[in-house]
C-alpha cells in the first residue's frame, strides 16, 4: 500500500496547468470504439481509472497506440467480445458504459455491476428504463452480469426523471447510431457531456441541444461514424483541487489551461468569500487576501455546486470564519472525508434540511436514502488541524484529507493514496512544484 508523507504548514503558492478530465477521457475512449476507423484522443491523463477503461478496451478488441506523454491512438476495426471482462469492469464505474458501442455494433453487451468509490447505490434504473424503450432487451444475472440484447434499435422521445450525467452520455453514444430523431429531455448540461458531444459530432454524428432548452437534445441517428482527432476538456475537478489547497494554507494559484466558465459556481463562490479572483481566456488566479467568510452550498447537477467538488471545499471552509454549511443533494451520503477530519480536529455537526418534497429535491433514489444517512454538514470555523496518520478508501476524501495535511502543522501518514493516484496525474509533483512538503512511497 502506496503512502504520502506530508509536512503540513506551508503557505502554497506558484503556477499548476491542468491536465485532461477524468470524468471526460474514459467516456471518449469508450466513443471511439463506435467507429472501425481510427481516433485519436489528446489531453488523455496518466491516471488508474483512464488505464483500467483503455485496458477494457484493449480486451474487446481495440487497438491502442501512445502518442506523446498524452495521446492515445484508438482503432477499433471489429469489436471481438460482448462482454466486459469481471476483473478490469469491477474496478471501474465506466465499465457499464460499454453498453453503448456492443449495442450498436453488436446488438448484445453483458458487463458487471459497476463499482468505483463508496459514494452509496450508482443506480442503472434510469439508464435500464430508456433503454428498454429503445428496444433493448435487459436481464440482470444472478453471477453480477447484466446482459442486453437488441435485434433493432429504436429511437424515442424520452425524458428522464432526474438529469443524469452518465447516463445522458450512454443515451447519446447509442442514439448517435440508431436510425431516426431521438429526443432526450431533462438532460445533464455539464461541460464534460459538452465535450463528448463535440467529439461525436466530429465523428459525423448530428447531435444539438435545443437553443431554447438546452436539457433537450436531439439526435439525428446516421449509418455509421468516422474516425476524429478530439482534445479532452481539462479537468475541473483537479483546477478546483489546487485553489483549495491554496486558499486553505492562505496562499496563491495561477491555474493555467482552464477555460474560467466551467468553474463558474465555484470561482463565484470563493469570490463572494472574499478571495480575490481573477480569469483570462484559460487561465485564473485565485488568492487568499484577507479571512474567509463562511458561506453555504448545495451540490447539485450543472450550474449547481459539483458534488465532486465538496470533500475538497470542506478544507476551505474549516478554515473560514464562522459557521458554513454543505447540503449533498446528489449522492445519499458523501461526508466520509468528515469522518477523516474529525481526527483532525474538525469542528462541525450533522444534519438533515427540513425538506416537504424529497423526491424533487434530492437527485438519488429515494430507496437508497437510509435513517442512518446525514444529507447535511454544519463546519465551523477557523480550526486549527492536527496532523494524523490514515488510511483512506475514497478519490475526493483522500484529496480532502490530503489539503488538510497541508494545512495542519507537523507530519501526516496518509497510506491507500492509490485512490488517490485514480484521479490525478502525479499529484504530490505538482503540489510541491507550489510549495507542499510531500514525500511519495510507493510500495
Amino acid at each position: 500500500m502506496s503512502k504520502y508523507l506530508i509536512t503540513g504548514g506551508k503557505t502554497l503558492s506558484g503556477e499548476v496547468s491542468i491536465r485532461g478530465a477524468k470524468n471526460a477521457s474514459f467516456k471518449q475512449i469508450i466513443a471511439s470504439l463506435l467507429t472501425d476507423e481510427t481516433v485519436n484522443l489528446n489531453n488523455i491523463p496518466q491516471i488508474s481509472d483512464v488505464k483500467i477503461t483503455q485496458s477494457i478496451a484493449s480486451q474487446l478488441g481495440s487497438e491502442i497506440i501512445k502518442k506523446g506523454e498524452h495521446g492515445i491512438e484508438i482503432t477499433t476495426n471489429k469489436i471481438t467480445k460482448n462482454i466486459v471482462p469481471f476483473g478490469t469492469g469491477q474496478k471501474s464505474r465506466s465499465s457499464f458504459m460499454f453498453c453503448a458501442p456492443l449495442l450498436v455494433r453488436n446488438g448484445q453487451a453483458s458487463f458487471p455491476l459497476p463499482g468505483g468509490d463508496a459514494l452509496g447505490n450508482r443506480p442503472l434504473d434510469r439508464l435500464f428504463d430508456c433503454l428498454s424503450k429503445m428496444n433493448i432487451e435487459i436481464q440482470e444475472e444472478n453471477n453480477g452480469f447484466v446482459t442486453m440484447k437488441t435485434n433493432k434499435l429504436k429511437n424515442i422521445d424520452y425524458t428522464f426523471s432526474k438529469p443524469s450525467h452518465t447516463v445522458t452520455e450512454t443515451i447519446l453514444m447509442i442514439a448517435s447510431l440508431t436510425p431516426g430523431q431521438t429526443i432526450l429531455r431533462n438532460c445533464g448540461i455539464e461541460p464534460e457531456i459538452n465535450d463528448l458531444i463535440e467529439m461525436l459530432n466530429s465523428m459525423s454524428a448530428d447531435i444539438q441541444r435545443d437553443k431554447n432548452n438546452p436539457k433537450t437534445i436531439i439526435i439525428n441517428g446516421k449509418k455509421r461514424l468516422k474516425g476524429t482527432n478530439h482534445q479532452v476538456i481539462s479537468d475541473r475537478n483537479e483546477a478546483v483541487t489546487f485553489a483549495c489547497a491554496a486558499l486553505a494554507t492562505k496562499g496563491s494559484v495561477n491555474i493555467l489551461r482552464i477555460n474560467p466558465s466551467i468553474l463558474k459556481t465555484f470561482l463565484d463562490t470563493i469570490q463572494s468569500m472574499g478571495a480575490e479572483v481573477d480569469t483570462g481566456k484559460d487561465e485564473v488566479s485565485i488568492k487568499w487576501v484577507k479571512p474567509l467568510k463562511a458561506t453555504h452550498i448545495e451540490t447539485g447537477p450543472e450550474p449547481m455546486f459539483m458534488t465532486d467538488w465538496q470533500a475538497i471545499f470542506t478544507l476551505v471552509l474549516s478554515q473560514a470564519v464562522g459557521c458554513s454549511s454543505i447540503i449533498e443533494r446528489v449522492f445519499p451520503y458523501r461526508f466520509q472525508h468528515i469522518n477523516y477530519l474529525e481526527e483532525m480536529g474538525l469542528k462541525y455537526q450533522y444534519f438533515n434540511p427540513e425538506v416537504k418534497d424529497k423526491d424533487n429535491y434530492y437527485e438519488f433514489n429515494q430507496e437508497s436514502d437510509s435513517p442512518d444517512y446525514f444529507h447535511g454538514v454544519k463546519i465551523y470555523g477557523p480550526s486549527k488541524l492536527q496532523p494524523i496518520e490514515i488510511t483512506i478508501n475514497d478519490l475526493r476524501a483522500g484529496a480532502s484529507v490530503t489539503i488538510a495535511a497541508l494545512t495542519a502543522q507537523g507530519q501526516s501518514v496518509i497510506e491507500g493514496v492509490e485512490y488517490i493516484e485514480r484521479g490525478y496525474e502525479k499529484l504530490t509533483d505538482r503540489l510541491c512544484a507550489i510549495g507542499a512538503d510531500i514525500k511519495y512511497i510507493k510500495t
